[in-house]
């Protein structure tokens, strides 16, 4: 009885490590990635699966991981196109200088450099604003985007910042730490990004003609007013205000995350 349970346990702990051997490593596969030279430095991607290409975008100070509970189900149906945007994760740029503009014009080179006409978006927080912004300077490289967890500005009006400030461990750091290290130096360029910026007139909202879906969590860090605020200003925009979710709309509801964006890029949309 004994060295049957000892058997049956062993393998289970076979089976355990097998499964964990064989997780996908996303922002660090070496079989799915490379580094591309985009416009002056390098840019490190993924990409995954066939079919029509599917760009997404991370938001600050994050990387390619974080889409690790959607890129394999899209990738089912999708090229899935990944990166790290500069200064994040594999992407490395020594410059003090960074905007979202500069981000949204790597995100349109990188699509030039895969030989990519337009693709589907999805961008989350810094993504989602990165997201706005391709279409709005590059409207002929979106088919359809996604943009969750967005901010025109970076006021009370659109960010609930007690939340932020709780939120980001850099702020208490900045307050208090004398900036030496080259990481130190990323991680206040990161957060002065989010602190200064974005600067996006509602008005530019109007350039983006491709259907849109603006998401928000109804507890999310940005406010629900300022997400719909996004919705009204886009001419053929649709609104998704997700239950019981915070800034994480993605990952905290990844399911159904996943099949309504996907549902989206499969309809066909008519001008409102």
């Amino acid at each position: 009885m004994k060295k049957g349970l000892l058997i049956g346990t062993l393998l289970l702990l076979k089976v355990f490590a097998m499964s964990q051997g064989n997780r996908i490593p996303f922002g660090n596969n070496q079989s799915a990635g490379k580094y591309y030279n985009i416009r002056g430095i390098k840019i490190y991607c993924e990409i995954y699966g066939t079919g029509k290409p599917l760009l997404m975008i991370h938001g600050n100070n994050g990387s390619i991981a974080n889409f690790e509970g959607n890129i394999p189900y899209f990738s089912k149906k999708y090229k899935v196109i990944v990166a790290d945007s500069r200064s994040q994760g594999k992407s490395k740029d020594e410059g003090d200088s960074l905007s979202f503009e500069m981000m949204a014009d790597d995100e349109a080179a990188l699509l030039d450099t895969l030989h990519i006409k337009a693709a589907f978006v999805i961008g989350w927080s810094d993504g989602g604003i990165n997201t706005l912004l391709l279409a709005i300077r590059h409207p002929k490289k979106v088919i359809k985007l996604v943009s969750s967890g967005a901010n025109l500005r970076p006021d009370s009006t659109a960010i609930i910042l007690s939340v932020w400030r709780k939120d980001n461990t850099t702020y208490g750091i900045l307050k208090t730490k004398i900036i030496t290290t080259f990481a130190d130096k990323n991680k206040k360029k990161l957060f002065m990004l989010d602190f200064l910026q974005p600067n996006i007139p509602n008005v530019e909202l109007n350039e983006i003609k491709c259907p849109s879906l603006i998401i928000g969590g109804d507890h999310d860090i940005i406010t629900i007013e300022h997400t719909a605020l996004i919705y009204e200003n886009i001419p053929r925009a649709y609104l998704w205000i997700v239950p019981d979710s915070g800034h994480r709309t993605l990952i905290e509801h990844k399911e159904e995350f996943n099949k309504r964006v996907d549902n989206f890029f499969s309809k066909s949309f008519h001008k409102r």
